[in-house]
């Protein structure tokens, strides 16, 4: 250890000889007495250049820590772009978009040393050893001057980067959307990166884990800094193209939808500039959200859908139980939950800005300025924290808030050392007391209480705060809680492939049960369920992959007693229809000329005809059927059973709707009669038959065109058409 020390630099003994330095790099210095060490530092660019783009638009990336060096490059690209946009045709554009931050980290920029002078108040110039590797003062000095550079640097992205580019960009009349994280060095800290945009937004991917962390990262910016938005690059993907349809992205969506996300960015919109080529031009990391993808004119149900739980998911505001300190240490791109959370309570990450300059205790509550409140503050497992923020908790908790989390040791910065070790020492000892975690785990502070050694269970019981939606068992059943001023919004979603029946208990109290069924729109009454204490139970029921809103909002009459009532009755079959069915396919994409009769409903893969085999496009289904009576029903259901990818309905003439999802049904009550009805379904399949299809033909004779294609021609086909069984339902709900 004696020797190490013997290596340590006094910053004391350091001298500055940059004014005996030269133009042309000649050093002039009448060098003292004794052995020296001369180390030159400068600044230099990175050679970091921007992608992905195309070779005319590459070149080295901006100083991320410069507003000055951010207007140049707005000026550059999007000045440009405006300057040839007459101001009266603007009306569509409307955003910046920064993507997610995927270029590197910088540790230096112009006006640094007077930037961090003034933010730390000492120098860091005799600090600049520790770039190299060596030590100034000690391991733990040459730390906490890392630890302030890292700080400062994440701080400078978020307010100068993100900042200035937001302030430039309301110069021109334009806002700014952001995803507030990155891979591959990310050099901010998320929350405070996303708190300085106008829109945040996160990123999920249709299949995988990608999302899984960015959605709670965008939604958390968004809460703690009051934006009612919190945006996502919705299914992007990667790998095989065009087999994605609706119905293989609902659950991944609703997952999507349960981590905060409310504004459906869909992921990717190509405009398809060749008309004469199909089916087009592909990212190859994208859901093909065009108009030629062979289901995208059916696809408007899906985009309703998509929209109706948007609206509903931006209402009120979001109930959390916990916030979880997310420390100060800098980069860092997401929080850290220790403990964890039990099931059925929500939570957000927060970070020391908004501690100090929003926070507020409200009747027991960690109030934000917006009215997104917490019930619990989980502080990290670090030994450090700054004083200023120390003390902000501090008086956070004498008026009444809760904290779980062990005491900081010392300050993580050089500024006002040691003077500021000693003082978080002093409050942690005023705050936490005698707590220990082991003996004693608790103690009231003022109107608040301090709680160490529990886990999240025992906390949240030791405050008296229930799960605001809790199962026995089922843990396939995601929600997440919006609040209005007397309504309360859940939104649930079964993310397995069974159908399951399921008792949850909601937090709520007083209020009738209502089922909002964002596939259609429908609304009804759910008139059995319970109420116990401070929480209402409701029987549900969920087919695979299903959702539901769940709203309380009017006051309970009265709870059904008639035993022939339930929240859903079961449903009968009335009429199975067999057939024949007239298929028509599209000449024009190459399937037969003529109408085709099925006897049988089958999988078009599954036949010998290419033309049907490998077809690719809409399908319409014909077939006629006898009705001697209608049931006493106030929902008939058309169920198609089986079908891929998504179909739109007819009876009799009228426009019944499309169905995308399980159940795959539409009601048709109001379209039947008595004698012979006719029904129509047209159904739209994907692209991936024709292509596999084209790639068995030689290559003069193939008509598909696509820059990214992944098939073989012995890849296997995907199953397509009306499968069936097709049959007629009738329940009678409660209104």
């Amino acid at each position: 250890e004696s020797q190490n020390k013997a290596l340590y630099i006094d910053p004391a003994k350091e001298i500055n000889i940059t004014k005996n330095l030269s133009p042309d790099g000649t050093l002039n210095w009448n060098v003292p007495k004794g052995n020296w060490i001369i180390l030159r530092t400068g600044m230099v660019p990175t050679g970091v250049t921007n992608a992905p783009a195309a070779p005319e638009g590459r070149g080295l990336e901006i100083d991320k820590m410069s507003k000055k060096d951010i207007k140049k490059h707005f000026n550059a690209f999007i000045g440009k772009i405006l300057t040839r946009i007459p101001a009266k045709e603007r009306k569509s554009f409307r955003f910046v978009v920064a993507d997610s931050y995927e270029t590197g980290s910088e540790n230096w920029t112009n006006g640094f040393t007077k930037i961090f002078r003034e933010h730390y108040g000492y120098n860091p110039l005799p600090w600049l050893p520790v770039f190299t590797g060596r030590i100034v003062g000690s391991a733990d000095q040459s730390n906490r001057f890392l630890w302030d550079v890292r700080r400062l640097v994440a701080d400078l992205i978020a307010y100068d980067y993100v900042g200035g580019l937001r302030q430039v960009s309301h110069q021109h009349g334009l806002k700014i959307w952001l995803e507030n994280y990155g891979h591959w060095g990310f050099p901010s800290e998320f929350l405070k990166y996303g708190g300085q945009s106008d829109e945040v937004s996160g990123e999920f991917w249709a299949e995988g884990t990608l999302g899984s962390i960015e959605l709670k990262d965008a939604s958390s910016a968004a809460h703690i800094y009051g934006k009612s938005k919190v945006w996502a690059e919705s299914f992007t993907a990667a790998g095989e193209a065009f087999w994605r349809y609706p119905a293989l992205l609902k659950k991944r969506g609703d997952w999507a939808f349960t981590q905060g996300i409310n504004s459906t960015l869909l992921h990717v919109f190509i405009s398809q500039p060749y008309e004469d080529r199909y089916p087009g031009v592909n990212a190859g990391f994208g859901t093909e959200f065009n108009r030629f993808n062979t289901w995208f004119g059916q696809s408007k149900v899906f985009v309703d859908y998509m929209r109706r739980c948007n609206y509903m998911l931006q209402q009120g505001k979001p109930v959390e139980d916990v916030a979880y300190f997310i420390g100060e240490d800098a980069p860092v791109m997401t929080g850290v939950r220790d403990p964890e959370l039990p099931a059925g309570y929500s939570f957000d990450y927060i970070n020391a800005e908004v501690i100090e300059k929003s926070l507020s205790v409200k009747n027991g509550r960690l109030v934000l300025p917006d009215g997104v409140s917490y019930r619990m503050m989980v502080l990290p497992k670090l030994k450090t924290m700054r004083p200023e923020l120390l003390r902000k908790i501090r008086d956070l908790v004498k008026e009444g808030a809760v904290i779980l989390g062990p005491p900081p040791k010392r300050s993580p910065s050089l500024h006002n050392y040691p003077v500021a070790d000693q003082e978080v020492k002093r409050i942690a000892s005023e705050l936490w007391g005698n707590v220990d975690g082991g003996k004693v785990k608790y103690r009231k502070y003022g109107k608040g209480m301090v709680i160490m050694g529990m886990d999240m269970q025992a906390a949240l019981n030791k405050i008296n705060i229930v799960p605001d939606f809790q199962l026995a068992s089922e843990d396939s059943v995601l929600f997440i809680h919006r609040k209005l001023l007397n309504t309360d919004i859940y939104f649930l979603t079964n993310q397995s492939d069974r159908a399951i029946n399921i008792n949850p208990a909601f937090r709520v109290i007083g209020r009738q049960p209502e089922l909002w069924d964002a596939v259609t729109g429908e609304i009804r009454n759910l008139p059995i369920f319970t109420q116990n204490g401070e929480r209402t139970s409701v029987p549900i029921k969920m087919a695979p992959s299903q959702s539901w809103f769940v709203v309380f909002d009017k006051p309970v009459e009265k709870t059904a007693s008639d035993n022939d009532v339930s929240n859903f009755p079961k449903e009968k079959d009335f009429l199975q229809i067999k057939g024949p069915w007239e298929v028509s396919f599209d000449p024009k994409m190459r399937g037969p000329e003529k109408p085709v009769i099925f006897r049988e409903l089958e999988d078009w893969t599954k036949l010998p005809e290419k033309s049907i085999r490998y077809y690719s496009g809409t399908a319409v289904y014909r077939t006629k059927f006898n009705l001697d009576s209608i049931p006493n029903a106030n929902h008939i259901y058309l169920n198609l059973g089986n079908v891929s990818a998504i179909a739109h309905i007819k009876v009799n003439g009228i426009d019944a709707g499309g169905v995308w999802t399980t159940p795959w049904q539409v009601d048709v009550a109001k379209e039947l009669k008595i004698g012979e009805n006719q029904l129509e379904v047209e159904v739209a399949n994907t692209w991936v038959n024709r292509l596999i299809g084209d790639l068995n033909l030689p290559k003069t004779e193939r008509k598909t065109w696509t820059n990214v294609d992944p098939y073989k021609p012995d890849s296997p086909l995907e199953s397509s058409g009306l499968m069936g069984p097709v049959k007629l339902i009738s329940v009678n709900y409660s209104k």
